[in-house]
């Protein structure tokens, strides 16, 4: 079959997956549970952002809350942080920003919801591990009858996980990161990278949380640092792109040509889009590596969890937007990671594009680790635990090859896989609900009694 014409089909299933339904769903998910949750996004962040390292960790569970968080960190900073971001302003223009923080503000509630609820509902397998995530939730908190809604999602996200976002699209990045910046060939860069994965990932979840828990602190520290010294670099220059960002929001300006509607919707649908892509929230992802924290109440699980949208969307990807707009690399002929590496060499001449290969092998590195283990859980959960270490096997296999795929074919296969795991994800959210605002108002009720007696926040009942 041509190429192009295979192109054209998967771009229009692609239009119709990230349409106005879908959107309107997500954002309308993330709106429902802010307003129910009273804005709890903003009211306990700072809680939520001091239980990454003060959680009790009693109870079940087959890591720490700092390691579920961190292996959930390694799946979700990933190459849209770099290469979605600059997608995004490419398409849709500065705008394009204003639309990500806000999917980015509405997806904290969302994946506070759903870290809740994978420890509401989650049960031990018989390999004695703990398996949760969409596919429990919906089964044991929807009813049994949901259960082809269950189905449906592990289909999708083992899907998900081993034909794009986990696999294809982050080897891609590593490898021509790596062949850019460092002239390592990509065949020699394929055989390490896959390596590199089948000794971790062969190793199961703890395993990836060990290199996760050491890894992603790292990374999102040396992307913090050299990016905000980007921002302070051009800091005059940083009230005149908030109001860009504003005025773009509403009337349109894309990079690739256009003003006005066209461009608008484009700044909407390439901000939501890529801001879910990078966060994930609402994909349903998330909950699958939050259902393994050691806890005791699901609400504490979801603060957590919570945390992990602000960081990625709210403070990576918006050092990621800032650095390309106040460097004006946004306007050039780059596209994608090259783009982002302009920005950077803009400030740092002779490291800038040297230092975010680094990070951008980092993020894809770790993304492929995180995702391994939401593919093999939801593996798992439609065939058994004999299923997963031949997913495994075929995990690595697909990272080997990937590099050598075509990108565009790879990108949107991703975008695909990541829409159609969404659509059960968001319908649960909303049908239980009730039950996210219940525990959140018992684990409160329960933090308030013991301020007074002045006991341990952790333990239940």
């Amino acid at each position: 079959m041509d190429m192009k014409v295979v192109m054209d089909w998967l771009d229009q299933i692609d239009s119709v997956i990230w349409g106005a339904p879908m959107l309107i769903l997500l954002m309308g998910t993330g709106l429902l549970l802010t307003l129910r949750l009273d804005l709890l996004q903003i009211t306990r962040l700072p809680m939520a952002l001091k239980l990454i390292f003060t959680a009790p960790n009693e109870g079940e569970g087959d890591v720490t809350s700092f390691k579920s968080l961190c292996t959930a960190l390694a799946a979700t900073v990933g190459t849209g942080n770099i290469v979605g971001v600059a997608t995004a302003i490419a398409a849709g223009g500065p705008g394009a920003m204003f639309w990500m923080w806000l999917a980015a503000f509405l997806g904290i509630a969302t994946k506070y919801a759903e870290g809740l609820l994978s420890i509401k509902y989650r049960i031990t397998d018989d390999k004695g591990e703990i398996s949760g995530g969409p596919m429990r939730y919906i089964e044991l908190g929807m009813g049994t009858k949901f259960t082809p809604l269950a189905k449906l999602f592990a289909f999708f996200g083992a899907s998900a996980g081993i034909l794009g976002i986990g696999t294809t699209t982050q080897a891609n990045s590593v490898i021509d990161a790596c062949n850019s910046s460092f002239g390592i060939s990509r065949e020699l860069c394929a055989a390490i990278l896959t390596l590199l994965v089948a000794v971790t990932i062969l190793g199961g979840l703890k395993s990836i949380a060990v290199v996760s828990s050491k890894v992603v602190p790292l990374m999102a520290v040396l992307y913090f640092i050299f990016g905000s010294g980007i921002i302070l670099y051009h800091i005059d220059r940083v009230p005149a792109i908030f109001d860009l960002i504003l005025a773009s929001a509403f009337t349109g300006q894309a990079a690739i040509g256009g003003f006005g509607g066209a461009a608008f919707a484009n700044a909407i649908r390439n901000g939501v889009a890529r801001g879910i892509f990078s966060n994930e929230a609402g994909l349903g992802s998330a909950p699958i590596a939050s259902a393994a924290a050691t806890t005791k109440w699901p609400a504490e699980q979801g603060l957590i969890s919570m945390t992990g949208t602000f960081l990625d969307t709210i403070v990576i990807c918006s050092i990621t937007g800032l650095s390309l707009l106040l460097t004006g690399a946004w306007t050039g002929t780059l596209r994608g990671a090259q783009m982002t590496q302009a920005a950077w060499a803009d400030v740092y001449p002779l490291s800038g594009s040297y230092i975010m290969t680094i990070c951008l092998v980092l993020f894809a590195s770790t993304t492929i680790l995180g995702w391994a283990y939401y593919g093999e859980r939801c593996m798992s959960y439609l065939f058994g635990v004999k299923s997963t270490l031949p997913y495994r096997i075929g995990w690595v296999i697909v990272v080997g090859i990937g590099p050598f795929l075509p990108l565009d074919v790879v990108w949107l296969v991703a975008d695909i896989t990541n829409g159609l795991m969404a659509f059960p994800n968001l319908i649960a959210l909303i049908a239980l609900s009730g039950v996210v605002v219940s525990e959140t108002h018992a684990y409160f009720k329960h933090v308030n009694d013991l301020k007074i007696s002045g006991g341990n926040s952790g333990t239940r009942g």
